[in-house]
């Protein structure tokens, strides 16, 4: 493996074992300064003892590049991959493979950690088809929401870079907030021109279980949403976040009714709905859309944890949306060119 992969595979897998964000970037930082180096400049410095010099390069990345450069083992990134979970197999093991792509995903312009084109590029090295860029929404201020001008600016670098990634295909997207009364936040004309939205609840997590369904009802019945993302905001890790309470039959009903999917979030802190909800979605006929909610590249590998949700509740590859290749998923939706 050469250097820059060597880091640049740390930094994912330090990305799917959640470890502090800081820790991957500096690894990718250290590749991207390997990248740009002129052909030969690496090992000059490296024969010299000068690796150090480099910028973002510390002691531990240099002697992993090091490592790399002589051919021997690179400890550091075999602990990792020795500490990784085996690939699911059996049902869970299929549907993963069913998977064409996904539909939740954040990048730098919101609260996620790396750039448009870097989670394209990764997502595009894991074999999917298509990513759904869905960054924040205005009101969402921690996580730096996009207001309508900065996602109409996203749309252009989308377009940009779909000229040059084909046949793999990035989404425009969103995911927007769904407001107390169930409206939504952003402007529905430019929700109507994505390919996909995902619509979710950050804000009053506890309100009454009446007033927490009239608010997924609505949501769910207007025309421009598309998936409910996790739909219970709990945090099953820390300190842990109780779900939200709501009428779980009326509001998948009303899902399978008005044709917007359930998402099954596969971040390890949320892994929502909890089991026994998401066993009510699939008995009511949802589609349900197995997301990884990746706020970082190697997070967009947390797919498999979906996937045991879905098989465990009972429900089929044939009921996942993101089982589609990209012109279906987009005729599904309705949108999008």
């Amino acid at each position: 493996m050469r250097p820059a992969e060597a880091l640049r595979r740390t930094a994912f897998l330090l990305e799917a074992t959640r470890a502090d964000s800081h820790r991957s970037q500096a690894f990718r930082r250290a590749a991207a300064t390997l990248s740009a180096l002129p052909a030969g400049q690496l090992e000059v410095l490296w024969r010299q003892g000068r690796l150090q010099d480099l910028p973002h390069l510390g002691p531990t990345t240099a002697a992993m590049v090091g490592q790399a450069l002589a051919g021997e083992p690179v400890p550091y990134l075999q602990a990792l991959e020795e500490a990784l979970p085996p690939p699911p197999s059996g049902p869970a093991g299929d549907l993963l493979a069913a998977l064409r792509g996904d539909c939740h995903s954040h990048s730098d312009w919101s609260d996620g950690a790396s750039p448009v084109d870097e989670m394209a590029a990764t997502a595009a090295e894991l074999g999917h088809d298509y990513l759904a860029l869905t960054d924040h929404s205005p009101r969402l201020r921690v996580a730096r929401g996009l207001s309508a001008e900065r996602l109409e600016r996203q749309l252009v670098l989308l377009e940009g870079l779909n000229s040059r990634t084909a046949p793999f295909r990035l989404l425009s997207g969103t995911e927007v907030d769904i407001l107390e009364d169930g409206s939504l936040d952003q402007d529905p004309g430019l929700l109507a021109r994505l390919d996909l939205v995902v619509a979710s609840v950050h804000s009053k997590l506890a309100m009454p279980a009446a007033e927490m369904t009239r608010r997924l009802v609505a949501a769910v019945a207007g025309p421009d949403v598309d998936v409910l993302g996790h739909c219970t905001g709990r945090m099953v890790l820390g300190r842990g976040r109780p779900p939200s309470q709501f009428d779980a039959v009326e509001v998948f009903g009303a899902c399978a009714r008005y044709g917007t999917a359930v998402e099954v979030n596969c971040r390890p802190e949320r892994l929502d709905p909890p089991d026994e909800l998401l066993e009510v979605a699939v008995a009511m006929g949802c589609r349900l859309a197995v997301s990884s909610d990746a706020h970082a590249p190697g997070q967009l590998s947390w797919l498999a944890n979906g996937c045991h949700k879905v098989v465990a509740a009972g429900g089929s590859p044939g009921s996942v949306v993101n089982t589609m290749g990209v012109d279906d998923l987009l005729a599904w939706t309705g949108r999008g060119a």
